[in-house]
């Protein structure tokens, strides 16, 4: 069921029982007081025919009945009796009892009793008279009154008919007002695809629920738009950084398999095929270590890491591959104070990816290929520093250096991907820590990772 349907069935209803609640409490008031009304023009009836039957002598039983049969006030169906003590009918209208010796016997205990038989109204009461009690019992048809009740039923019901009637056509008329923003949310939503993420939805000038649910589409929108760039680029620049070194081997080959070569040619060309080899070895690994830390990727496993060890381990791996590359290690502060505060919880592994390509790059970038990293803590963070005195990052790249495939134009000449910054940068948010650069041209680069001991 649709929502507008389903909103002007619940109005109707909800009206429909406040109607239908309002009608009968109106009903039942008017039909109490039709017969407490009733009941005093009854009693008021019985009383003046006692009266009439007990203090004027000269008035017997078929004189009053006489007088009662050409009264014109006279109700329909009515009749009075009047009871002594003794229980005895001394008068009625109509020479026949109307209610039954028990009911009598009521009537003594209570003092005044209201009864309702076949339609007919009952009233029976104490009337004192002379040190006597006589109990007075009148009945008559409320003709007149039921017939005022009767056209007040069929006025409430027919009103209620048209009102909920007129209450479901506004009903369906301010739903369809109402829910109109978002159904045109939903029609510009589906004319969304991915040939024009760039559209937006239209928020109005509203500060209602509509609006703010039309901005929070228009946030995933950009979310999703950015995503889709992100990954657009990042498939292009992988199938570019991918396809020149398989370009490469694949002309190495082509080369070698032109003529007959000595050994020693053959030699210094697979050397160089293996090292492109080496070299996308590498990136493909860099690309899966990206892809595993991703934010969305299930949760990994942390323990308690020594940092100091994970740098020092990184640091031997990459000067015993590179012996040209240097890692100067110093310490803020004295070492004995600093040095039991440099365990977190973190992924060793993931932590030696980042320690690595930071030294990496400060030495790669680096004509005197050193890096200098500098080792501190307090109550709360480990602080790492790597700085290095090479060719700097303009302030409009530093920016986009987390960017997958990102190289800045002064770096286009030294090898590299451009994938390292983003994974390291990737692994410091999974520890929920923090990265910063400070970086100038030609003066060197300062990384800072801070992480912290306990989260």
């Amino acid at each position: 069921m649709r929502i507008r349907t389903r909103l002007s069935f619940t109005f109707v209803g909800v009206v429909a029982a406040i109607l239908v609640l309002f009608s009968f409490v109106v009903y039942a008031t008017a039909e109490y007081f039709r017969q407490r009304d009733f009941y005093l023009r009854l009693s008021d009836k019985a009383k003046t025919i006692a009266r009439l039957f007990l203090d004027e002598e000269e008035i017997d039983t078929r004189l009053l009945r006489v007088i009662e049969r050409n009264n014109l006030t006279a109700l329909p169906r009515e009749q009075i009796n009047i009871y002594d003590q003794q229980g005895r009918m001394v008068y009625s209208t109509q020479a026949k009892a109307i209610v039954k010796p028990d009911v009598l016997i009521r009537i003594r205990e209570k003092k005044e009793v209201f009864l309702r038989q076949n339609k007919v109204e009952i009233v029976g009461f104490i009337y004192p008279h002379k040190k006597q009690e006589y109990v007075l019992v009148a009945s008559a048809y409320d003709q007149y009154g039921i017939e005022e009740i009767g056209h007040l039923g069929t006025i409430m019901v027919g009103g209620l008919v048209c009102s909920l009637v007129l209450v479901g056509l506004v009903g369906w008329a301010y739903a369809g007002r109402s829910l109109r923003p978002i159904s045109n949310v939903i029609r510009e939503v589906d004319l969304i695809t991915a040939s024009n993420l760039n559209q937006r939805v239209t928020a109005g000038n509203d500060h209602d629920e509509i609006a703010q649910l039309a901005r929070t589409f228009n946030l995933m929108l950009d979310r999703v738009q950015e995503a889709f760039e992100v990954q657009r680029n990042f498939v292009a620049n992988a199938s570019h950084e991918l396809r020149t070194p398989l370009t490469i081997i694949t002309g190495q080959i082509e080369v070698t398999l032109l003529k007959r070569r000595t050994v020693e040619e053959h030699e210094a060309k697979w050397k160089a095929a293996l090292d492109v080899i080496q070299r996308m070895n590498k990136l493909t690994n860099n690309l899966l270590n990206l892809t595993q830390v991703s934010l969305e990727a299930t949760p990994l496993k942390f323990s308690e890491v020594a940092i100091d060890e994970v740098i020092y381990q990184a640091a031997q791996m990459l000067m015993n591959h590179q012996n040209e590359y240097k890692v100067i290690f110093a310490f803020e502060g004295e070492m004995e104070t600093v040095h039991p505060s440099l365990n977190v919880a973190g992924n060793k592994s993931l932590l030696y990816s980042a320690f690595f390509n930071l030294m990496e790059n400060g030495c790669k970038f680096s004509d005197n290929k050193k890096v200098n990293v500098t080792l501190g803590a307090d109550t709360k963070w480990v602080t790492i520093q790597f700085e290095d005195e090479g060719i700097g990052i303009a302030q409009g790249d530093i920016k986009s250096i987390y960017e997958p495939f990102f190289r800045a134009q002064n770096v286009k000449r030294i090898q590299g991907h451009g994938v390292g910054l983003p994974l390291t940068y990737r692994i410091v948010q999974l520890h929920h820590g923090q990265i910063s650069v400070v970086s100038a041209l030609n003066k060197g680069t300062t990384f800072t990772v801070r992480l912290p001991q306990s989260f």
